[in-house]
């Protein structure tokens, strides 16, 4: 799974008058995390044997930030469109792009871990329990035996790693670990204008998956700047009379 989101390079993110993102402010290209699990699938492809398909919720437009993702080398994408999710929530996202899932046929799916616009961090852990899969999260490292049908996952953790294991198909959170992301090459990005997005409406997913009429679950109500820091203050004098002062002032605020 991936998604097109503002580019971090351009510092041109800005909410509409909705308190929206405006997505027409900013260049966008493939989240980072998403790109770092499409490397993994590549490599994993190429050294297993298989295909690398691309799985997107985006406005019509997503289909370009899709064709860098195809340059790299994945085969074809599907593109979940519709007007009807335009300013979509976090649950709605989840319904869908399970949904979407559903009608593919995968040994893994990969998600980032996160997204750089959104930074909610439950999508992908969200799709694997709509479609009641298995999730192995914060991977840095994926095995898969295709012999025994399950998956090893070195998970990223507080003290180093942890190793799941878990029948296939499975759910799998990426992160930054998993390796530098290839660039598309001439050839890849040359491919990448012929191969196919097959491009899904609501209609075409069936069901109630977004809230018609209704308006979302969940929206932005308002937003606010945060307050400007205060000067900092600086410590001259002894060692032992700054660490004191550093006390008293932590203890004044109840921080220790």
């Amino acid at each position: 799974m991936t998604k097109p989101v503002p580019d971090p390079a351009a510092n041109a993110e800005r909410l509409g008058a909705d308190l929206r993102l405006d997505r027409a402010a900013s260049p966008t290209v493939v989240n980072g995390n998403d790109e770092y699990g499409l490397e993994a699938a590549l490599q994993l492809v190429e050294a297993l044997g298989g295909e690398v398909a691309i799985l997107t919720m985006a406005p019509a437009a997503g289909i370009e930030t899709m064709r860098k993702a195809l340059a790299m080398g994945a085969m074809r994408g599907v593109l979940v469109a519709d007007d009807g999710l335009a300013g979509a929530d976090i649950p709605t996202t989840i319904r869908v792009l399970a949904t979407a899932a559903a009608t593919q046929a995968f040994d893994l799916l990969l998600g980032g871990l996160d997204t750089s616009d959104g930074a909610g961090g439950v999508v992908t852990a969200g799709v694997a329990a709509r479609l009641g899969l298995p999730l192995l999260s914060a991977a840095a490292h994926i095995e898969p035996d295709e012999a025994s049908g399950r998956v090893r996952v070195k998970r990223l953790s507080a003290k180093g790693y942890d190793l799941l294991e878990a029948p296939m198909p499975a759910v799998v959170s990426c992160t930054q670990a998993l390796g530098t992301p290839r660039y598309p090459s001439l050839k890849g990005i040359m491919a990448a204008r012929t191969r196919q997005v097959v491009a899904l409406s609501l209609a075409d997913l069936g069901g109630d998956l977004a809230p018609a009429g209704r308006g979302w679950p969940s929206r932005v109500l308002g937003v606010e700047r945060p307050p400007a820091r205060a000067a900092g203050r600086t410590l001259s004098g002894a060692p032992a009379d700054a660490a004191r002062e550093v006390v008293d002032f932590l203890a004044d605020r109840r921080i220790i």
